[in-house]
């Protein structure tokens, strides 16, 4: 999208070669770790500026993720530019465009607002995918991560770009001037039946930073007047194993004075149990993907002006993450570059976190590993 930074590649040259040096102490380490944060940080905040710049910021959409009676193709990962190629190349065409995963914010950016044959969202998280691609019958483009092993029965139908690939799948590479051919997805579309619907109904979305902060005055009314007590950020990663039902269960058992603060793929675990709003601000404030947790940052750090604290953990906010792989790490570094404290890190640790690290976090930010429902909520709120 033409935004670069060049103290982030100068990072990378940085952290590789730390990793050979065998003179650094557990301090170093752990400096470089936050720098990491901070670099995290700046790469999130030029992500959100090029994103906003060129399809400007996103507005609170209720998305719809029923389906209609065209063909259709299925759009999944992070990838904006790829996706605004491929509506444009599908005008006129008859075929339909569904986000999937993470790309469900799109349709909250006013710039895809204009294309009619954008219908919405079909599907959950990442990890329902061998579930819900065979029911969309239609191809599927894969723009970045979270590909699973496809199945047999719809594999023909995946096609990849840019950093995700398969064997035995089709791959639609990049034209010397930064273009895409997706031609030969819509004809394929073209001679598949519509998808099956497999849900009905709309979701909410685009509460970003723009749009949150545009309902400031009512945010800090509501704080105020005591009609919400807390704001509680579960942004993170989905996953298939049932100890995620944590999330559900915490939304759920929420109080109702609670509003949460969401980005990225575990948001699935909670955006369609219609919680309800707080004085017309919904209770599940979705901010996008999960580079959109700078969203989150932004909000915090927002709030912490206008109630004139100096430590940004002296707000009414709680953080309950789910992590899952780099992106969320990433994350979490950078909101431990910005000092927030008493993160709760679950639903299990990851397995690269040996004892001595845990250690370091839990001595110097006060991390804690998600226990259950009950002792977070109550060491939380």
């Amino acid at each position: 999208m033409g935004y670069t930074d060049e103290t982030i590649f100068d990072f990378f040259e940085k952290g590789l070669l730390a990793t050979v040096d065998d003179e650094l102490s557990v301090d170093d380490l752990t400096g470089l770790v936050l720098e990491c944060g901070d670099v995290s940080l700046t790469t999130l905040q030029l992500l959100d500026k090029a994103n906003s710049q060129v399809y400007g910021h996103q507005q609170p959409t209720e998305i719809n993720i029923g389906t209609r009676e065209n063909p259709g193709i299925l759009i999944s990962g992070h990838d904006l530019k790829d996706l605004e190629q491929l509506l444009e190349q599908s005008q006129g065409t008859g075929v339909d465009i569904y986000t999937h995963g993470e790309m469900i914010p799109a349709k909250a950016y006013p710039s895809f607002k204009k294309y009619d044959n954008f219908i919405g969202n079909y599907g959950n998280a990442w990890w329902k995918q061998k579930e819900e691609f065979d029911k969309f019958n239609g191809p599927i483009l894969m723009t970045t991560n979270c590909l699973v092993l496809p199945k047999k029965s719809y594999i023909d139908r995946i096609y990849t770009t840019s950093i995700v690939g398969f064997d035995g799948v089709q791959h639609i590479e990049v034209n010397e001037d930064g273009s895409k051919d997706f031609s030969k997805i819509i004809e394929h579309a073209k001679k598949c039946a519509a998808p099956e619907q497999i849900e009905d109904g709309t979701v909410l979305a685009g509460f970003a930073h723009n749009a949150v902060l545009n309902l400031a005055d009512k945010v800090v009314d509501a704080i105020k007047q005591g009609n919400i007590s807390k704001f509680v950020v579960m942004a993170g990663c989905d996953g298939r194993h049932k100890e995620r039902q944590y999330y559900t269960d915490f939304a759920q058992q929420l109080p109702d004075d609670t509003v949460i603060l969401t980005a990225g793929c575990a948001k699935y675990r909670y955006n369609k149990l219609g919680l309800g709003d707080i004085d017309g601000i919904p209770r599940v404030l979705d901010a996008g993907q999960c580079n959109d947790s700078y969203s989150l940052i932004v909000i915090a750090q927002k709030l912490a002006e206008v109630f004139e604290v100096d430590d940004i953990n002296e707000l009414p906010i709680a953080y309950n993450i789910a992590w899952y792989e780099q992106k969320s790490v990433a994350v979490l570094l950078a909101l431990l570059s910005l000092g927030v404290r008493n993160i709760n890190l679950g639903p299990t640790l990851p397995a690269f976190l040996s004892p001595n690290v845990l250690n370091v976090l839990v001595d110097k930010f006060n991390i804690s590993p998600a226990e259950n429902v009950e002792a977070d909520m109550k060491r939380l709120l």
